[in-house]
């Protein structure tokens, strides 16, 4: 992943840079600070289409679950017409439909679950990344402010 890379990249940067006695303050190389920063900025927007990317697949798994769903309710009820001349076939048809209905909307369910997890837990990891990395680039400027 180039982000972390280039995060990576940044706090070796920060932490092999000559360090000012006696303060918290380092001196850093700045042709290669704003490099990194480039960087970070040029591979934000990507991650971000990982992650509509990933929102997209979700929104295409749930829309196949939902017609397989209603292809199985289709199958079922055809299926329960035609056997529908014998009194315990219909029954017993009956019952295998409302299992298969149950099924069918218990595996949508699970799959728009496990969707809808999955995307949150890409969006929520994107997110601490992108606020660790604010909060470092925050850090620098500020750093770079206090420099005399």
């Amino acid at each position: 992943m180039d982000l972390l890379n280039a995060l990576n990249e940044l706090e070796d940067l920060i932490e092999s840079s000559g360090k000012i006695p006696l303060t918290r303050k380092v001196l850093v190389d700045e042709e290669r600070i704003f490099d990194l920063i480039d960087r970070v900025r040029t591979t934000i927007p990507e991650e971000i289409r990982q992650a509509k990317w990933v929102i997209q697949e979700r929104e295409k798994v749930l829309s196949d679950s939902q017609k397989e769903a209603i292809r199985i309710m289709e199958d079922a009820k055809k299926q329960l017409e035609k056997q529908a001349d014998d009194s315990e076939i219909t029954r017993q048809a009956k019952i295998m439909a409302e299992e298969i209905v149950d099924k069918a909307e218990s595996v949508a369910r699970e799959i728009r679950e496990g969707a809808r997890s999955y995307a949150d837990d890409i969006l929520a990891n994107m997110e601490e990344h992108i606020g660790k990395l604010l909060s470092q680039i925050e850090q620098g400027r500020i750093e770079l402010r206090n420099i005399k």
